[in-house]
C-alpha cells in the first residue's frame, strides 16, 4: 500500500463509503440590534450595504434578502449570515427592516 499523507480515505471495505458529518453552523447571536454598514472596499468605489446581526437561519435569511432586494429594486447576495445589498439607500433599507420588526442602527460609512 502506498502511503501518502495528503490523501484522504474515501472508501473502506469495513464501513463502506466514508462521509463527513455535516455540521450546521448556528447564526451568530448579537445584542439585538441589526446594523447596516456601508462597504466600498474591493468594489472599485461602488457602495454596498451590509446588514449584520439578524440572527436568522439560512432559509429565513434568504427569504428576507429576496424581499428587501425586490422592494428596493436592487441586486444583492447572502454571504455567511450577512445580507449584502447594492447601492447606498441606507435610510430606505432601515425603514424596511423596521417594518419587519427589527431594531436598526446605521453603522460605519
Amino acid at each position: 500500500m502506498i502511503s501518502n499523507q495528503d490523501s484522504q480515505l474515501v472508501y473502506s471495505t469495513d464501513q463502506g463509503r466514508i462521509t463527513q458529518e455535516e455540521t450546521k453552523t448556528q447564526p451568530p447571536q448579537g445584542d439585538g440590534w441589526v446594523r447596516i454598514h456601508l462597504d466600498r472596499k474591493g468594489r472599485k468605489g461602488k457602495g454596498m450595504m451590509v446588514v449584520k446581526g439578524l440572527g436568522l437561519e439560512d432559509k429565513k435569511l434568504k427569504k428576507l434578502a429576496a424581499t428587501l432586494k425586490k422592494k428596493m429594486g436592487v441586486g444583492g447576495a447572502v454571504k455567511e449570515f450577512d445580507i449584502e445589498i447594492q447601492g447606498d439607500k441606507r435610510d430606505q433599507l432601515k425603514q424596511l427592516l423596521e417594518q419587519q420588526g427589527f431594531k436598526v442602527k446605521l453603522a460605519g460609512g
